[in-house]
């Protein structure tokens, strides 16, 4: 309920309807969990006191908890723990059993328990709450067991306690029954907080006893590590007093249960009805096809084998702090070579040292040794280790990067006018088996529009099952004069055109140049895009040692960001047939 109340808080704060959230997407979670963090709304999270706080802050007036928790109560039925529970009771396995829950979930899971066993063999349980704690009182004095006791209250009941004041003084009466009670048996403690107080205090009044919990004490919970200090504390004065005291982990009560049923032997009656309430199995055992793989079809992917990438980068420590693209306008004004990604007051950089230590000098830089790469967990790393290899592909090839927030791409660079004979043959040859499986010009204008186009590819770098790949999407880009991009874009949007971080042009005003672009696609097929996708795996890979250099750099003069990308796409092959493959169309 905790998350609720915070959601309702966290909507109410930043004048949000619930409806724009969603407090089961951990994005979300996050937020509200941060927005917390900030604010003295609530107490810390974890404190004892924080959900009692939370039920207050969103309901202030008793008669409006009652109602909220009798309106989740009408919605709830037991669940595979509880039924264990109830079976168990029904059995005469437990005697006594405490809750801090207001709902009557149990005692309905002990009724219908009960109604398969024989009226001589059934065990109905007393059920006390504040309201009616002299029955717990009758029912420790008398030892009539079993005992259902509600030390909250029912929620049917005017006294229930939720909030911290209501939750600072137990029930005089309850409390004698949970402190008696733990000197006669041993306590199992499951999913509870210890968030309480005033229980956590009679908890403790036992262990001045001369025989407190003669059976042992357990706490059942997801994680050791997760407890609350009170509860932490009170295991250490539980286990001074020479008692014998175990954590026990265990991810939920349903989990808890399915051990517990497996070591107690219930009536056969009780046994079947427990199991047939087992939710669905989560993993479920599957034939392996064993047929031998087939040989076709192929599926060839657009993406090559990353072999080897940078490792280390060079750090720089700045005298100020800065950004990325502050630095990288820092680096453009010198045009200085340089791929870095900055974080607070270092900097990771490729390139050469001294040229970016003088294009950085407004900055204080100074050079800090190296800083190691790990583009599966920093995305700073995974960042820089992008923007480097498109760089590397880009160089002493007729390509030119884009690099944009939404995804990097290459396109292929027109001739420039005034290009040398050399320089024009030197192209022609590069993209020559390019242009033969394109069937047309690589670049050019679009007919009608007159936009300047240029065939290019979108790349992309992640690792799947521990090997980096490099994906590359052909796409056909065609760059849009300024008017067209602001036809149809408003102020604030204008605003933005400027930030080359934005998303491209077509995605505020539409693609005028969609159609031609579709249709330029639409008549390649699969022979096409494979002689295409090997075209491009090609140009990428065409180098005379093997290595792909993002600067090439003298030696001593820096770091260069050298990568080592196979030559051969990704494959993949069917694992088993399919009658899929024996089509005749």
């Amino acid at each position: 309920m905790i998350r609720d109340f915070k959601a309702q808080i966290f909507c109410r704060e930043n004048k949000l309807s619930k409806r724009e959230i969603d407090t089961g997407d951990q994005v979300w979670i996050d937020r509200i969990d941060s927005f917390f963090r900030r604010t003295s709304i609530l107490p810390p999270e974890n404190d004892p006191t924080e959900y009692a706080a939370a039920f207050e802050a969103v309901y202030p007036q008793p008669r409006h908890r009652r109602q909220y928790i009798d309106d989740a109560i009408s919605k709830g039925t037991p669940c595979f723990g509880q039924k264990v529970l109830g079976s168990l009771v029904a059995g005469g396995k437990a005697d006594c059993i405490f809750t801090t829950n207001f709902d009557p979930l149990i005692e309905e899971a002990v009724q219908s328990a009960n109604t398969l066993l024989p009226v001589a063999r059934q065990c109905r349980p007393t059920v006390a709450a504040i309201d009616s704690a002299d029955r717990a009182m009758r029912c420790l004095n008398e030892s009539g067991w079993p005992l259902v006791a509600k030390l909250h209250g029912d929620y049917q009941e005017i006294a229930i306690k939720n909030t911290g004041s209501e939750l600072e003084k137990q029930d005089e009466r309850m409390r004698h029954v949970l402190v008696e009670v733990s000197k006669r048996f041993g306590m199992v403690f499951v999913g509870y907080s210890g968030r309480d107080a005033s229980v956590m205090e009679a908890l403790s009044s036992v262990l001045t006893e001369r025989s407190p919990f003669p059976n042992g004490l357990y706490w059942v919970a997801s994680s050791a590590s997760r407890l609350l200090p009170a509860v932490t504390d009170f295991l250490l004065q539980v286990q001074r007093a020479g008692v014998d005291v175990a954590i026990v982990e265990c991810a939920t009560f349903d989990e808890l249960a399915a051990d517990v049923i497996r070591t107690v032997d219930l009536p056969a009656e009780l046994f079947d009805h427990v199991m047939n309430g087992r939710p669905n199995p989560r993993l479920v055992p599957v034939d392996v096809p064993t047929a031998e793989a087939r040989a076709f079809p192929v599926l060839r992917y657009s993406a090559l084998l990353v072999e080897a990438l940078p490792s280390v980068a060079r750090r720089m420590t700045l005298a100020q702090s800065t950004t990325s693209p502050a630095a990288r306008e820092l680096l453009k004004a010198q045009k200085c070579r340089a791929i870095v990604a900055a974080n607070g007051r270092e900097i990771a950089a490729f390139g050469n040292d001294q040229e970016i230590l003088r294009a950085l000098s407004s900055l204080g830089p100074k050079l800090a040794g190296t800083i190691a790469l790990d583009g599966s967990k920093d995305g700073w790393a995974l960042g820089l280790l992008y923007d480097a290899l498109v760089t590397a592909f880009s160089r002493r090839r007729p390509l030119i990067p884009r690099l944009r927030h939404a995804g990097h791409s290459l396109i292929i660079s027109t001739p420039r006018e005034g290009e040398d004979e050399h320089r024009r043959k030197w192209r022609a040859g590069i993209l020559r088996e390019l242009r033969d499986v394109y069937q047309s010009p690589l670049s050019g204008s679009v007919p009608v529009l007159g936009f300047p186009y240029s065939e290019g590819v979108f790349l992309k770098l992640e690792q799947i099952d521990g090997r980096w790949w490099c994906g590359f999407d052909p796409y056909t880009y065609v760059e849009l004069p300024r008017s067209e991009i602001n036809s149809g874009v408003g102020q604030l949007d204008r605003g933005l055109l400027g930030d080359p971080l934005v998303a491209p042009a077509e995605r505020y005003s539409g693609d005028p140049a969609g159609d031609w672009r579709r249709e330029r696609w639409a008549q390649r097929y699969n022979k096409q895009w494979a002689a295409i996708i090997h075209a491009w795996a090609r140009l990428l890979t065409n180098t005379s040692d093997g290595e792909t250099k993002a600067l090439d750099l003298e030696d001593g003069a820096g770091i260069d960001a050298v990568f080592r990308i196979s030559e051969v796409t990704g494959w993949s092959r069917p694992s088993h047939h399919h009658r899929y493959f024996d089509r005749k169309k």
